[in-house]
């Protein structure tokens, strides 16, 4: 109030304490007889998220008001990730290994990034587990042509080139803006990759004469699986966004298809929990797709779908993630 310089603003705030503090009883309880004032969600969200999780909804909503852990991703190229847990240790601090990704370790409590051994030469990064996994399921080999598609802020692409040696990877985003932040990451890294401020949906434009070997399409989406993350998503989306996103999900997915060679895979990810953009997109593009499959997802983490996988948020402390794996046929 006082830094508002308003001064009737103070009657107003204290007339509204007053006013709580009369019927806080009754207010409370009527709290606790709501569920979106309960969990502090949007009705249209909390609708989408029971009807797409009857069982998980409480846990879905409860993860999500939950503080995220602050997870490192160790650059290999560089060293192991024992001896970096080795470092963190002798340095005094406490943290754990991921039993879901082999480059994770995770933080019992945040710190400030530049406190950390080594990060400004590169030995680490800060990612979340799930976003960890998607290098590992490109199945990257020396050699390969790799599409980074709406790459920014440059965490996937980074993790990329410390997966395999010898890649020729472009990393697209339509921001130059964004762009910025993905080539500080690489030149901490001390990794290059070509850096393209298009929108990925232009492909041939962009890459009139290239085929690539491994797509990853980190689509744009609700972001309701980050919501612990950026709990701002709760008010700032709208019912009528996922219908917009879903159609340039689709886009994307049917224009970057057509520049995947023959037996090339294409890594579908979000970080959304709604089947809408995920499982129901997959399965609708292989149902328009003859030369595309899905490629069975192996692991002890997340959820199997028919078309995919799915992580719900904190499952294995891991924000909720959607991956599908498809393979063009030969």
């Amino acid at each position: 109030v006082k830094g508002l310089k308003k001064p009737w603003a103070k009657k107003f705030v204290n007339g509204v304490l007053r006013e709580f503090l009369r019927r806080k009883n009754i207010l409370l309880e009527q709290i606790d007889q709501h569920d979106g004032a309960r969990y502090a969600f949007p009705d249209w969200l909390l609708g989408k998220i029971k009807k797409s999780w009857p069982d998980d909804w409480q846990q879905v909503l409860e993860a999500s008001n939950q503080r995220a852990p602050m997870v490192l991703r160790v650059n290999v190229l560089q060293q192991s990730r024992d001896t970096y847990y080795q470092k963190l240790g002798d340095a005094g601090f406490k943290a754990s290994l991921s039993d879901i990704c082999d480059t994770a370790i995770i933080l019992d409590s945040p710190v400030n990034v530049h406190e950390l051994p080594d990060f400004a030469t590169g030995a680490v990064s800060v990612q979340d587990t799930a976003a960890q996994l998607a290098a590992g399921l490109l199945d990257l080999k020396s050699g390969m042509k790799v599409l980074d598609a709406c790459a920014a802020p440059g965490g996937k692409t980074g993790h990329i080139l410390e997966s395999c040696n010898n890649l020729d990877v472009i990393a697209v985003d339509n921001s130059a803006t964004r762009l910025v932040r993905v080539k500080e990451n690489l030149d901490r890294l001390s990794l290059q990759a070509t850096l393209l401020a298009e929108d990925a949906g232009d492909v041939d434009n962009w890459a009139k004469e290239i085929l690539f070997d491994r797509i990853l399409l980190d689509a744009p989406c609700s972001a309701t699986g980050v919501i612990r993350r950026h709990p701002d998503i709760k008010c700032l989306r709208r019912p009528d966004d996922i219908a917009g996103l879903q159609e340039q999900q689709r886009s994307l997915l049917t224009r970057l298809w057509s520049k995947l060679k023959p037996k090339g895979k294409l890594l579908y990810a979000t970080c959304s929990i709604l089947p809408q953009e995920n499982e129901q997109q997959i399965a609708a593009f292989i149902e328009q797709t003859d030369d595309a499959e899905v490629q069975a997802i192996e692991g002890k983490w997340g959820r199997a779908l028919p078309y995919g996988r799915q992580i719900l948020p904190n499952e294995y402390a891991m924000d909720g993630f959607y991956y599908a794996l498809l393979v063009k046929k030969a």
